[in-house]
């Protein structure tokens, strides 16, 4: 009798919608008939995705996850905390209001073919970020305008909107725009001034938008696309902004930076607040970011 693979299947049952509860029974059955002896996990509370992977992950072949893109972060921590040649290769099924990650990776927005992928599809490396040496990031650390609105939209407006709750949300804010005097440094430059937004990502898509990054983005090539924008002085300079990150494919204007790095430091007079894939990441006066190449292995299908 041939020996089964193990799998540990965390869930988040309370992300996006809760699609997950009616196709659970079929996902199993799925996952059993693919030759997995499945532990499921699911989670209870905050970190708990997180301290299962890390305490639990080595002992299995395949880790998949299902929940937005924030237990994807928790699941992929705890992961990390494993020494590299034992970490399981990790499955996902995308289950949030916006799934950033999910979109780069191609992966099927229905969570039943999700599921096939996880585990009939191809492992692939990824890069994965690591934010002050002590937290990680799979697709995007960010601070500023706009950055607070995922983690303070409620979660039951996130089920019932999905996007549009991010969208409200931000309109809210408009009026609140705050400005950070920063020392930007990495490989090839150093910007100083004043700033109101800016991120550090592997993604194409953010907050489900999908025109702020290059849609060439490669995963695996040991590079991060940074966005980084000053603060408008004007209400023109603000509209010119908006029309440059979405409607044009201008390099660098004197209000928006977009480059390439695998590292860069962020000094600012006083404590910013930053998002990592979405959820609250902490308050910073300094912020070191590296990008760790290549270091998990994640199913996706290399034919979409």
């Amino acid at each position: 009798m041939s020996t089964k693979k193990r799998m540990l299947f965390i869930i988040n049952p309370r992300s996006g919608r809760e699609r997950i509860r009616r196709k659970l029974l079929e996902i199993l059955d799925l996952f059993s008939a693919e030759g997995y002896h499945v532990q499921v996990h699911v989670t209870q509370a905050p970190k708990d995705a997180k301290n299962t992977a890390s305490k639990e992950g080595a002992k299995y072949d395949l880790i998949v996850c299902s929940g937005g893109d924030g237990t994807l972060n928790e699941t992929i921590s705890g992961i990390m905390e494993i020494e590299e040649k034992r970490r399981p290769q990790i499955g996902y099924i995308p289950g949030g209001s916006t799934n950033d990650f999910a979109s780069s990776l191609k992966l099927p927005k229905q969570v039943y073919e999700a599921a096939q992928t996880a585990v009939r599809g191809t492992a692939v490396p990824i890069d994965i970020g690591l934010f002050c040496e002590d937290r990680y990031f799979v697709y995007v650390a960010g601070f500023g305008a706009f950055t607070e609105v995922s983690y303070m939209t409620p979660q039951d407006r996130k089920n019932v909107l999905g996007h549009q709750a991010y969208m409200i949300e931000s309109v809210k804010s408009l009026a609140s725009i705050k400005s950070y005097p920063m020392k930007v440094t990495w490989e090839e430059g150093t910007l100083e001034g004043e700033f109101i937004f800016g991120m550090v990502t592997n993604t194409t898509s953010v907050g489900g938008f999908k025109g702020l990054i290059n849609q060439n983005v490669a995963l695996d090539d040991g590079l991060f696309e940074v966005l980084l924008i000053r603060t408008p002085k004007t209400p023109l300079e603000l509209s010119a902004i908006v029309s440059g990150l979405f409607l044009s494919d201008e390099p660098d204007s004197e209000l928006v930076y977009k480059f390439r790095t695998s590292s860069i430091e962020i000094q600012a007079e006083e404590e910013v607040d930053w998002v990592l894939d979405g959820e609250f990441g902490g308050s910073r006066t300094e912020v070191t970011i590296k990008n760790l190449p290549r270091c998990l292995n994640i199913r996706r299908d290399l034919d979409v």
